[in-house]
């Protein structure tokens, strides 16, 4: 057990960010249809060479529209629910650490470029990091 709790901050730097035409984005990636690309930076593109179209990859992104989060927050009701739930309960993206996840379905990689379906990301949301999707297997 931790007896001297230590807070550590940490700062991020984007990979890269979303480009949609999308003018609605769907609330979640499970039930999102929208096709858009992840730009990535120059310094990056190496890593995106074992990304191929069919694949799907982990996206962890900045919810940057995001208003600042308080205490008033630790209780939201989703908008597709009729109670209210503890945010760690939900997807909202408004959370302590404004952090986003979608599972997105790679269409197609072209350079630094990687066009996906799936997105729930307005234009310009930052990326953070990508990786591959692994099917959950029960171990029963």
């Amino acid at each position: 057990m931790l007896q001297n709790k230590v807070v550590q901050e940490y700062r991020f730097k984007q990979i890269g960010y979303i480009r949609t035409n999308a003018e609605k984005i769907p609330r979640h990636w499970s039930v999102s249809d929208v096709e858009g690309e992840i730009v990535i930076e120059p310094e990056y593109k190496l890593g995106l060479r074992d990304i191929k179209a069919g694949d799907r990859i982990v996206v962890l992104f900045v919810f940057h529209k995001s208003s600042v989060f308080g205490p008033e927050k630790l209780i939201q009701k989703p908008p597709h629910l009729n109670e209210t739930k503890g945010v760690f309960s939900t997807c909202s993206p408004n959370r302590p650490n404004p952090i986003g996840l979608s599972v997105l379905e790679v269409l197609n990689v072209d350079d630094n470029v990687i066009k996906v379906k799936g997105v729930d990301m307005y234009d310009g949301t930052p990326i953070l990091d990508i990786k591959p999707y692994v099917e959950y297997k029960n171990d029963k």
